[in-house]
């Protein structure tokens, strides 16, 4: 079976917390069963022609301080909505900084207390992309998010900070295309996580409507 192609997105020269080097190589390996992942700094990949030959669209992109430019918005935003699936990690919730991005991934970033223990588990609904997963700890960054009121989502995995359980992953289709977003994912030691490896394989799978 020839395997599907996924585009992973991230930053290698001037990362302002969140290299993809390190990262690139797990994604790559937890993927390597059902993708050929080819890996880029290179946010004209955006733009819809350079999409187009890609299942998937992993963001990984540490894009704080600036936003993508109005083309490379409307690729992504075409390439979701004509099909093509989208896995957002961690700080690839940055490109939410475009209101019409925060609208594809369903939320946007709205801080996060100090890197801490945390314990994960999947949200009560039945999914693939959470199939099999038990409760697992990390230490990780407990983002909080400031939700899209009009967007509809499925919550698939939770964690518990204060007593409190807050959403740590979601999926919801856009037009005809499908999103995931996951919250962990730091940094490399994050990727080694048996559980999270599993759930990045599932959702890879789920969005890009893997058969089987």
């Amino acid at each position: 079976m020839d395997k599907r192609k996924a585009l992973l997105l991230g930053s290698y020269t001037h990362p302002k917390f969140h290299p993809l080097q390190g990262v690139d190589k797990q994604i790559t390996h937890v993927l390597n069963d059902m993708f050929t992942v080819q890996c880029t700094e290179n946010l004209k990949m955006l733009h819809e022609s350079n999409l187009y030959p890609y299942e998937l669209c992993i963001a990984y992109s540490d894009l704080w301080d600036e936003k993508v430019s109005p083309r490379q918005t409307a690729g992504l935003l075409s390439y979701v909505s004509g099909g093509g699936g989208l896995l957002v990690l961690h700080n690839g919730i940055s490109l939410a900084n475009r209101y019409e991005l925060a609208q594809l991934i369903g939320a946007r970033f709205d801080g996060h207390p100090p890197m801490r223990s945390l314990s994960f588990k999947p949200a009560e609904t039945q999914h693939d992309i959470i199939e099999g997963i038990e409760p697992f700890e990390l230490e990780e960054e407990p983002y909080q998010f400031e939700f899209d009121p009009f967007a509809e989502r499925t919550v698939l995995l939770q964690y518990e900070t204060d007593g409190e359980l807050c959403p740590a992953g979601w999926c919801h289709t856009y037009g005809i295309g499908r999103v995931v977003f996951l919250m962990p994912g730091h940094h490399e030691p994050t990727f080694l996580q048996p559980q999270l490896r599993t759930i990045i394989a599932q959702a890879a799978k789920w969005a890009a409507r893997v058969p089987g």
